[in-house]
């Protein structure tokens, strides 16, 4: 149940980078390929960057290819015409739903990387873990942002990386404490 809790969360995070990262693409007028390059890398390169990091190779997301499928369906979904028209109708592009999509993706994403550093690592000190956690949110968008010819996000915009990394000292700290408790929980269940 565990894993497939954090398999929900992997597929939430998965689209929402996806959605915005072809956002992105659309706002650029690329073309479909792009749309999908950025929609991929948004959603699969910082969880590879965190693979490499840790020393998982190959990445996941080479390994079981689930998650570049979802991110190029949710890219090809974003592409089409009624969702596109629907987008510039409302003028969504530079509005909220990028960023309610890049935050919900960070959250998961941040926490994941944490999850996966603790899997992964026997000695896995306070330091690793926030900055696995960090790259992991925050990776996927910094390739997407240099691909579309942006300043990466993180150094230019709102509270995004900042947000990552008050997540990833929170969640480090309080991770031995919630994993006990939810394994006493699922194990009394």
């Amino acid at each position: 149940m565990y894993d497939l809790l954090f398999f929900v969360f992997e597929i939430i995070g998965t689209v929402a980078f996806a959605a915005s990262g072809a956002l992105i693409g659309i706002k650029k007028k690329m073309d479909l390929l792009g749309i999908c390059v950025l929609g991929c890398v948004t959603a699969v390169g910082g969880g590879i960057l965190r693979d490499l990091i840790l020393g998982i190779t190959p990445p996941k997301t080479f390994s079981n290819p689930i998650y570049v499928i979802i991110a190029v369906i949710t890219s090809i979904a974003c592409f089409l015409p009624v969702v596109r028209s629907l987008l510039k109708e409302k003028a969504l592009l530079d509005s909220w739903l990028v960023r309610i999509m890049e935050s919900i993706g960070l959250g998961i994403f941040t926490v994941m990387g944490i999850q996966t550093a603790q899997a992964h690592l026997e000695n896995n000190g306070i330091f690793l873990l926030i900055f696995v956690g960090v790259i992991t949110g925050v990776g996927g968008g910094v390739i997407r942002d240099v691909l579309a010819g942006e300043p990466p996000y993180i150094f230019v915009k709102h509270f995004y990386a900042t947000a990552s990394i008050i997540g990833a000292v929170l969640c480090s700290l309080l991770w031995n404490h919630v994993d006990v408790t939810i394994n006493f929980c699922l194990s009394a269940g």
